[in-house]
């Protein structure tokens, strides 16, 4: 019988320490980070203990490290993009990437394909790279509910840039704008009417918009897509970072916009660290999750007594029949706690 995978290595099922965990992490070790996320995405209560304790540790010897949201309608090519420009980023400078790949889940099953290591298998056999594919589950905003902590962790690990492709666009798909340094949406010419594929909202974060795709019978749509949304973006107010969003067009395909890109986010990354912007919205952002952790921290405190869960229960049936209002019923829940 054949050896079905010579690099696998046998790893035991107990828990490791945190400290056991962190030195593999720094030391670069793949395997045991992707552990590290297994246990942040796991509901058990020794396993999230584990993880929140190596979080912090993380948190306590930071890398500079410039983290990239990657979002796009449906059909884009976003896999084949970051595929494309994690090579590119890796062959031209030698840096080492993490991309983290939100997969949808079911609303009905709540299972998720996870695919994203086999549309990214040059890229996934690298060395310097890491791909860990994660289910959205029911977290609203594109990513997932472990998305920021994962982050800190390949950053512990020592990755020069961090990619986390987004379920997708829509009306809640920007929270990883609140992730990430600089956020770039990829869209298609000949979709329609352009300017209405995608949501103001997006448009207003955006600091790059890249028209895909951008090759053979294409090229022309492409620029012509391309020269639309400049000039949409070009009725936007100033943002605070004193950044005007840009404009290209890319081709996974040719390699076409890769230094393009890259120039852009050099840019980005010199004007706002040089203004301060860039270590104020990493502040920034700290608050926004603070949120988003209470919000979860709630779900977990409910499951973990019944009684109360139960009485949530009773007072959203009454909300959702309209006997109750929610305010009223949102004051009753926290005063029984």
């Amino acid at each position: 019988m054949g050896v079905i995978n010579p690099q696998y290595k046998y790893q035991p099922s107990e828990v490791p320490s945190v400290q056991e965990l962190y030195a593999a992490i720094a030391s670069g070790d793949r395997t045991a980070l992707a552990r590290a996320i297994s246990l942040l995405e796991s509901t058990n209560p020794t396993h999230r203990s584990v993880a929140a304790e190596l979080v912090e540790l993380c948190t306590k010897y930071p890398r500079d490290t410039y983290r990239i949201g990657v979002s796009g309608v449906p059909g884009v090519g976003k896999s084949t993009f970051i595929e494309a420009f994690g090579n590119y980023l890796i062959d031209e400078f030698g840096f080492k990437i993490a991309v983290l790949a939100i997969d949808p889940s079911s609303q009905t099953g709540g299972g998720s394909i996870l695919g994203d290591k086999t549309r990214m298998p040059k890229l996934a056999s690298r060395k310097e790279a890491f791909i860990r594919p994660s289910p959205s589950g029911n977290q609203l905003g594109g990513v997932s509910r472990t998305t920021r902590e994962s982050m800190l962790l390949c950053e512990a690990a020592g990755y020069d840039f961090i990619l986390i492709e987004t379920v997708g666009v829509g009306q809640n798909e920007t929270a990883v704008y609140h992730l990430t340094d600089f956020f770039m949406v990829l869209m298609l010419a000949n979709a329609g009417d352009e300017l209405q594929g995608i949501k103001r909202g997006i448009l207003e974060l955006a600091h790059l918009v890249v028209i895909n795709k951008a090759d053979g019978d294409n090229i022309t749509s492409a620029r012509r897509a391309a020269a639309e949304y400049a000039r949409a973006l070009h009725l936007l107010q100033e943002a605070p970072s004193q950044w005007s969003p840009r404009v290209c067009t890319a081709s996974a395909l040719t390699g076409a916009g890769l230094t393009q890109i890259y120039d852009f986010m050099d840019q980005y990354q010199r004007l706002t660290r040089a203004n301060g912007y860039w270590h104020q919205n990493r502040l920034r952002q700290l608050s926004y999750w603070f949120d988003q952790a209470m919000s979860a921290s709630w779900q977990f405190f409910l499951q973990k007594h019944p009684d109360k869960y139960q009485k949530y229960k009773e007072l959203k049936d009454k909300v959702s029949q309209g006997a109750m209002d929610p305010f009223l019923a949102a004051e009753e829940v926290f005063s029984t706690l």
